[in-house]
């Protein structure tokens, strides 16, 4: 089943040729150019749009679409979430995962504890945390868990099949 990942969001026009400010959610800004075609969303109205250029500029990015000659044109786009299908996304290798991937995962200590399941994922410098909200009242008090996703130390598995993670991790914490 084919689903939609929001790259990123159309920003304001930037002069009178047709061209957008776009803000990347990519890791990599630039890399939100290397998925094509896009899928605008506006309101819940959807249009496929090809990038006809695109560059740097300043400490962001601008691009042209194929069908927008003019700033009347752009302005039409300004705030529309940039979409991609997931099959779109490149194959990761062996062992690494993305993160919507995760979400909504069983989190499972070694010795049986249900944690939850994962909400959300927040990006830290160091490393990501995953947010788990609890299936019920927790023995311990807690309605959300944040653990950090370090592979080895906490992390001990992942099991996309059985949607599970395995961590060792106190429920006291």
């Amino acid at each position: 089943m084919e689903k939609e990942i929001i790259l990123g969001k159309i920003g304001a026009v930037y002069g009178i040729k047709g061209w957008l400010k776009i803000h990347s959610f990519t890791e990599e800004p630039e890399a939100i150019f290397d998925y094509s075609p896009w899928i605008l969303n506006l309101g819940g109205n959807k249009q496929n749009v090809e990038v006809s250029e695109w560059r740097r500029h300043n400490n962001g990015l601008i691009a042209k679409f194929t069908d927008t000659n003019d700033r009347n044109d752009a302005q039409l786009r300004t705030g529309a979430e940039i979409i991609v299908s997931d099959e779109q996304l490149p194959e990761l290798p062996e062992g690494e995962f993305y993160w919507r991937d995760l979400i909504g995962m069983d989190v499972v200590n070694e010795q049986g504890y249900n944690f939850g399941k994962v909400a959300d994922i927040m990006e830290t410098g160091s490393n990501d945390v995953l947010v788990v909200k609890a299936n019920r009242n927790d023995a311990f008090g807690k309605k959300e868990r944040l653990i950090p996703y370090l592979e080895d130390q906490v992390i001990k598995s992942v099991s996309l099949d059985n949607k599970q993670i395995d961590v060792d991790w106190d429920p006291g914490f």
